[in-house]
C-alpha cells in the first residue's frame, strides 16, 4: 500500500507488512543526502540508511541479516541505543 505522492513535498510512503510486523518505507533527504527511512509500525523504531548501507544488505545473507531478530519483539531495552551521530539520523 502507499500513500498518495506529494504530501508536504515528501516521497510517497510505502507499508510493507505480514502477520508478524509492519513498517514504513520512505525516501527522505537529509543534510548528508538522500536516505531510506524505514519505520515500525509497532514499536516506533526508525533507521535511515544511506545507498551504501542498503548496498552493504546486498552482500550479506539472509542469515546473517536475520540475526537482529535474536530479539524479535525489538531491541533489547537494557542494551543502549546508538546515539544520532553513530547511526547516521
Amino acid at each position: 500500500m502507499t500513500a498518495p505522492d506529494g504530501q508536504n513535498g515528501q516521497e510517497p510512503t510505502i507499508i510493507v507488512s505480514n502477520e508478524f510486523a509492519a513498517v514504513t518505507v520512505r525516501k527522505v533527504t537529509t543534510r548528508n543526502g538522500e536516505r531510506l527511512e524505514i519505520r515500525s509500525m509497532g514499536h516506533d523504531q526508525t533507521i535511515k540508511l544511506d545507498a551504501l548501507a542498503l548496498e552493504a544488505l546486498t552482500w550479506s545473507s539472509p542469515l546473517e541479516v536475520g540475526k537482529g531478530l535474536e530479539t524479535p519483539l525489538g531491541p533489547d531495552p537494557s542494551q543502549p541505543r546508538p546515539s544520532a551521530d553513530e547511526d547516521g539520523r
